[in-house]
């Protein structure tokens, strides 16, 4: 089969991290598919340096654009399906009336209910299914009105590499300046307020009297960096605080740290939070939105609520039991083997799309 991927987002984002995994996922069966995007943004960049065909609009009028040019590609070329990634994806998709030729798939990554108004509700509507990526989006997603059978929860998933070396740890640290004798705590995402980075500031500084040491790496950037960065001066955390910006590499992040926190609230599930604990990181997350669907009792510290006592207390509890972290953090590696791998959610959506299409048996 032949699908196509459609993606507007102009950021680098857990979304595009996932479209990247789906794409090439699929190409590695032996699925041709093939990506609209914007170019040169880091979507774009990533796929083409892996061959996959990537088919390019501006961010002046990108949905416009996508929808004229998505509608040219249908009309001289088979494509199969058309998956939106994301919002504007979709509005494109709709634009383009996709739904006329081919099965469309929509990703809800967001716990927030659907938009009331008609023409967001149509977009929805012209999907043939709705993928939800934990069972609290679904949710979500069927309480603003979507029928139950439109909507497939598939997990994001996440690539398991080795576990970093102690050369590669070594190497990792120096890279953000941080001793052997530091606890390095941390975090990947974009820096936004409903990410609450905020409090991982104020528990670094109720964290400093007790572990005088201990040092945040905040990875990843956005409009929230600079009252973050205000916050760390106010606290007095300025010097223990890294703000490494966004990391293409964010496998170095991983390899540097002692134990990874993750506070956003009413998350949908959390990409970052899935990669930190491939790494075999102990992890610290808010019970709230799709997180516990991930994290529970045996395999990571979940924080019932959204104060930064709450988080200094749990982190805290890590960097004074050895034994603990290590427990968590091999347990957390070991139930993403078994229920969320990039491979296990390509599969899963290959299923779905062999559902959809008519005459399709390549699951």
């Amino acid at each position: 089969m032949t699908p196509l991927c459609v993606d507007l987002e102009p950021e680098w984002r857990g979304g595009q991290n996932q479209a990247l995994l789906t794409l090439r996922g699929l190409r590695a069966r032996g699925h041709p598919a093939e990506l609209l995007a914007l170019r040169e943004r880091p979507l774009a960049h990533r796929a083409q340096a892996e061959g996959i065909p990537v088919h390019g609009v501006g961010r002046r009028a990108a949905r416009l654009q996508a929808a004229l040019l998505l509608r040219r590609l249908l009309a001289r070329r088979q494509f199969d399906l058309v998956h939106a990634n994301e919002p504007d994806a979709l509005t494109a998709v709709w634009l383009a009336g996709a739904h006329r030729r081919v099965p469309v798939v929509v990703s809800r990554r967001v716990g927030f209910p659907l938009q009331s108004n008609p023409i967001a509700r149509a977009r929805y509507h012209a999907a043939q299914r709705i993928i939800a990526v934990s069972r609290f989006v679904a949710d979500r997603v069927i309480a603003s009105g979507i029928a139950a059978e439109r909507v497939d929860i598939i997990h994001d998933g996440t690539e398991v590499p080795p576990l970093p070396s102690a050369q590669a740890r070594r190497q990792a640290r120096q890279r953000w300046d941080v001793g052997e004798n530091h606890k390095l705590l941390g975090c990947v995402g974009y820096l936004v307020a409903q990410k609450q980075h905020n409090i991982l500031v104020r528990a670094l500084a109720m964290l400093s009297k007790q572990f005088p040491e201990c040092r945040l790496l905040v990875a990843g950037d956005g409009p929230g960096r600079e009252s973050l960065k205000r916050l760390t001066r106010e606290l007095g955390v300025e010097s223990a605080v890294k703000f490494a910006g966004f990391v293409e590499d964010v496998g170095q992040v991983y390899a540097a740290l002692d134990a990874f926190a993750f506070p956003s609230r009413e998350e949908g599930l959390g990409s970052a939070l899935l990669g930190a604990m491939a790494c075999g990181l102990p992890v610290v997350a808010t019970a709230s939105g799709g997180v516990p669907e991930i994290v529970d009792e045996r395999n990571g510290l979940l924080v019932a609520d959204f104060r930064a006592e709450g988080f200094a207390a749990a982190l805290a509890r890590l960097l004074s039991d050895a034994d603990l972290a290590k427990r968590l953090g091999t347990a957390g590696r070991e139930s993403i083997l078994q229920r969320f791998t990039a491979d296990a959610m390509v599969a899963k959506t290959l299923r779905l799309y062999d559902k959809l299409i008519p005459g399709s048996s390549h699951a």
